[in-house]
């Protein structure tokens, strides 16, 4: 049986270097989880789960409206969305082009692309963007690598526009300037 009882109380975890990562979150705050992308904390509830009593970050997807349930005490990955100063050091990533690029076979690479946006940092994301961007420009991507593409720029676009409170069609435009149309 669960019990719920709705806070809404700030959590205090701790600062990892990755965009604002587990800061104080209240309920209101946008917060990223890796593999899903930005939503809102909708509450903090306690629950009552096996006689024990735990705290739980209820998380709105803001892109398809997924209610996620996170515990507090274990939120592996949840962090804020960066702050707008961080911005550059993404777009820096992304225009990179002396990286070298992992000739491992097709799907060594999707794991590691799927372990980085796993991560959740958006650093890492706009590196697999990057380095598919290249490999792109050598060889023809494997579906898989497409697919991978497709959710790492749908990732790294929401919450660039969340950041700079802009239409997605603006950060668009803004790194179709670094790839140029096939972006």
């Amino acid at each position: 049986m669960i019990n719920r009882k709705q806070t809404t109380h700030a959590v205090d975890l701790e600062n990892h270097g990755k965009g604002v990562l587990n800061s104080m979150f209240q309920v209101g705050d946008k917060a990223v989880y890796p593999g899903h992308g930005v939503g809102v904390i909708e509450s903090i509830e306690t629950k009552q789960i096996s006689g024990s009593e735990l705290m739980f970050y209820i998380l709105r997807i803001t892109d398809n409206g997924l209610t996620i349930m996170i515990p507090r005490d274990n939120a592996v990955g949840l962090r804020g969305v960066i702050r707008k100063l961080e911005i550059p050091k993404v777009l820096q990533i992304l225009k990179a082009r002396d990286v070298e690029i992992d000739t491992q076979t097709w799907n060594r690479r999707y794991r590691e692309y799927m372990e980085k946006i796993n991560t959740g940092s958006i650093f890492e994301i706009a590196e697999v963007i990057r380095d598919l961007h290249l490999l792109k420009n050598e060889k023809e991507l494997s579906f898989g690598e497409r697919k991978i593409l497709d959710t790492a720029k749908n990732l790294l676009i929401k919450e660039l526009a969340i950041v700079r409170d802009v239409k997605e069609s603006d950060i668009v435009k803004e790194i179709r300037t670094i790839f140029g149309k096939e972006f």
